[in-house]
Formats: C-alpha cells, structure tokens, sequence
C-alpha cells in the first residue's frame, strides 16, 4: 500500500500528461492564430490565460523551458542598411520590448554642441545646429564613455569636427555637404580666449592627453558625405566646430540609430474552398501585392492557390464580395517578421545583438531587486 498522500505507479501514469494533449481544431485556431474578418480589420478574441484549457489537460502557461524549446531567429534578408527576420515563439510584449529599445535605448555617437565662430548664410545658427546634430557618424559607440555635466570632454567622451567653408565674391553658388566636415583627432582647435601672457598656452574647449588616432583602430567622420547642410551665396561663409558625445534615443531622437524598427504577424492565407476558372482569376486579379497564382489542372482547368502567403497586408480584398467566404485570413500569434533599418552609426545585426544585451541587463535588475 502506498503511504497516505501519494500515488502509485500505475495512479501517476494515468493522470494525462498536459504536453502531449491536443486542442480541438477550433480551439486551437483561436489560442495560436488571429483571424481577420471582411467586416473589421482584425479579430483578437482568443484563449490567452494560463488556465484556459487546464480541463483538457493542456498548459496555456509560459515558462522557460516552453521558451528554450521554440523560440528560433530566422534571418531572411541582411544587408549593410537593413534587416529582416523572423522571431518564433515570442509574445508581442517581447517584440515590441526590442522595437522600443532599438528605438530609444542603443546608444549612439551625435553632435551635441556646436561653437559658432561664424554664419553669415540664411541659415539661423540654431536650425544649422539642429541638421548638424541629425547627421549620421561614422563612429562607434562601445568605444566611448558617457559625458555628464561635470565631466570634461577628454578623448574617451568626445568626438570633435571642424566645418569651415565659404564662397567667393563674384562665384556661383556652393553646397555645403557632410562630407566637408572634418575630424580633428587632437582636440579642439577654436580658442576660448585670448592668453594673458603670450607665453601662455592657448586655452580651447577640450583638451585631449592624447591623440585619438592612437586610441582608435580607423578614422572617425560622418557615415553619409552627400548630406546637404546649407548653400552659401556669395561673400558667405560658415566657420564652427562641432562636438559628439554618446547618447540614447530616448534623450533626443538625434541618438536613435534605427530610421524604423517594426514588426508585423506573419500572414496566413487559406482557401476554405476550390476556387476554379473565372473565379479564381478574378481572385488573383483583386489581390495588389500578388499573394494568389493561377495553377494549371490540365484539359484547361484551372484553380487559385497561395503563391506568397508573407506578402499579404492585410488589405482583405480577397475577403469581400460573394467569394470572400471561401478566403480566411489569418495572423499567427508568435511569429512576428522583425525589420531594422539602421542609420548607419551600427550594422542592423549589431543593433539587435545589443538591444538583447539591454534587455538582459533589465531583467538582471528586476531579478536582483525582487530577491
């Protein structure tokens, strides 16, 4: 006899184990997919709590051993600019976590102050500051420090460029561009003030111990040289000096090394019924992104299939009208297409590799705090 207050053997191998159960297939749309109706943009009712379907012996909680075994990065497209992947087995809180840290929170290099020693373009000095702060550089991050108020600007914290450019009298018009914008690895070069003696060391608005050039492995600059900042007419000149620190998005958007990050549900179009003939190519013809192809059944038939499922937009064109019924649309709730495009301070792959690394060191302070 087993003691009071346990099973035996044979009781514990037929309690069902809630891994391997198995929804309904009606059930089982509604707690993995969203579907979309002709008459609303999108249906979101599903089964989403935990114990939801507990009486049927399946677990609808999350957990992470569930997250270890499906979540999966499926890169489809990478390039310098850009990237697209797909994350499966996430939540949208947890995509939508790294939108915002791509967003607001990967540090960047961005010019911060701007010593004006001469404008005399149309341009205000305050609008010529701000397009100069929104130029791209060509510097990374990771190898600054951040600069409070009662920091000095050294090597490690500041990135100094020189912009002097003029147009002669009598001459055509000249654009000015960001490619003229050069980096002075030594430190600034525009005088605070006149020396009391004139054996005194001229005093500047930084002072770096060292050269940058020492402590960088390439030069730094701007990541874009065809940026237009301003066009001087003749006898107009600018003449300043720029200084970059580190920063985030969330501080000013100047710092935010994404031009978008954003996601979307992966689509899923299924044909209900066979659509055939006439009504199938109508059908192709009424989708603008091309998601349906006409398939040859020989002897001059012809039926509609699903040529491009991940191209749909979810325009529902497919499902209005009398055939719409025989069309469903559907998003699949934890597969989410992620797109970066970076600015160009930072490759997209890097981006996300450090918005991971954010969101770690968040969860580490939650953690650490509740324990």
């Amino acid at each position: 006899m087993p003691k009071k207050g346990t099973k035996s053997k044979k009781q514990a191998d037929d309690v069902p184990d809630q891994q391997e159960n198995k929804l309904p297939d009606y059930l089982e749309l509604q707690r993995t997919r969203v579907v979309c109706n002709a008459d609303a943009p999108i249906h979101t009712q599903g089964f989403q709590y935990s114990g939801a379907f507990a009486a049927m012996g399946v677990d609808n909680s999350v957990s992470v051993e569930k997250f270890c075994k499906n979540f999966k990065i499926d890169v489809k497209r990478l390039t310098e600019d850009d990237m697209e992947f797909d994350m499966i087995g996430v939540d949208a809180s947890i995509a939508n976590a790294f939108r915002r840290i791509l967003i607001s929170e990967v540090p960047t290099m961005a010019i911060e102050k701007i010593f004006m020693a001469d404008n005399t373009s149309v341009i205000a000095d305050e609008v010529l500051s701000h397009r100069l702060g929104l130029i791209p550089l060509d510097a990374n991050p990771r190898l600054f420090d951040y600069i409070s108020e009662n920091d000095v600007p050294n090597e490690r914290n500041t990135i100094v460029f020189k912009l002097h450019v003029s147009c002669q009298k009598g001459s055509q018009r000249i654009t000015v561009k960001s490619g003229e914008l050069e980096w002075l690895p030594e430190g600034s070069q525009l005088s605070m003030a006149s020396p009391a003696q004139s054996g005194d060391k001229q005093k500047t608005f930084t002072s770096f111990s060292q050269s940058q050039k020492e402590i960088l492995q390439k030069p730094l600059g701007v990541k874009f040289d065809n940026i237009t900042i301003a066009r001087l007419g003749p006898g107009q000149s600018i003449e300043l000096e720029a200084h970059a620190v580190k920063g985030v998005g969330k501080v000013h958007a100047k710092w935010s090394p994404v031009a978008t990050a954003w996601y979307r549900m992966l689509p899923e179009v299924v044909i209900l019924e066979q659509m055939e003939g006439d009504e199938a190519e109508e059908l192709v013809k009424k989708c603008p992104v091309n998601v349906f192809d006409i398939e040859d059944l020989g002897n001059g038939g012809k039926r509609a299939v699903v040529a491009k499922p991940r191209a749909c937009t979810l325009c529902r064109q497919c499902v209005m009208g009398p055939s719409g019924e025989k069309i469903q649309l559907r998003r699949v709730r934890d597969h989410f297409i992620f797109t970066i495009e970076s600015t160009g301070a930072l490759p997209p792959e890097v981006l996300f590799t450090e918005a991971v690394k954010i969101l770690e060191e968040k969860c580490e302070k939650v953690i650490s705090e509740l324990s």
